[in-house]
């Protein structure tokens, strides 16, 4: 069976092969016989377009350190994370944009589809159209010229909605997995952020991110008890 990959962060002070300030991130290579292999690759800023350079490593991936100590736990992400971060990167790469920001993670989530998270997008008003035609809007258009990195670096503020998406989940103490629901929660936290300013244009308020919370557990136990 054909291996795929995906990219996924870290925080530089948990990872023990990283040396420089630059959050890192790690590409997540899956087979059914093989299991996982990992690789980290350094980030870099929206502007930049240095090459990625690779370094194998055979260690799981460590979590941001949280705003509590929590140094013995980890954290695991959801296959729905997984394929949304992956589906966010390509809608970066389809906007010809050289890094994935938090409105790219956000269209990532309504591609995938089948989460919590998404499913109350989709109810606020909050659809995949919409938030391409406001990402082009805010952000503008990229020269047709200009060619995306294989996997588009995170930006600041999307490393930052992940960040705060593990570390959620660390501090409820709770078994299972990081989501789309932490995830879409992490978006919605970086107010200064693109993802947060499309989805407050589009009608997603504090009131649905209050209602995503209190249903957060019951997609965390429907992923890990399902495998979805």
């Amino acid at each position: 069976m054909a291996s795929q990959s995906v990219i996924l962060p870290i925080t530089p002070s948990f990872s023990t092969h990283s040396h420089n300030s630059s959050p890192n991130f790690i590409t997540v290579f899956t087979s059914s016989f093989t299991g996982v292999n990992l690789s980290v690759q350094p980030s870099v800023s929206r502007r930049q377009t240095s090459p990625i350079v690779a370094a194998s490593v055979a260690s799981t991936p460590a979590p941001p350190l949280p705003e509590k100590e929590a140094t013995e736990k980890s954290a695991k992400w959801s296959f729905r994370f997984i394929k949304s971060f992956a589906m966010g990167e390509l809608e970066a790469r389809k906007l010809k944009f050289n890094s994935t920001g938090t409105e790219a993670l956000l269209m990532g989530i309504l591609v995938e589809g089948t989460s919590i998270a998404a499913k109350l997008l989709r109810e606020s008003g909050v659809t995949l159209f919409k938030v391409r035609e406001e990402t082009v809007k805010l952000l503008g258009k990229s020269d047709m010229y200009i060619f995306s990195p294989e996997h588009p670096p995170l930006t600041e503020p999307a490393q930052k909605a992940i960040d705060w998406a593990i570390n959620e989940k660390l501090k409820s103490g709770e078994t299972g997995e990081v989501t789309t629901s932490h995830l879409l929660l992490g978006i919605w936290a970086q107010k200064e952020s693109a993802g947060h300013k499309i989805m407050a244009t589009l009608g997603f308020d504090d009131d649905k991110a209050q209602e995503l919370a209190k249903s957060m557990d019951k997609e965390i136990i429907l992923s890990y008890k399902r495998g979805l």
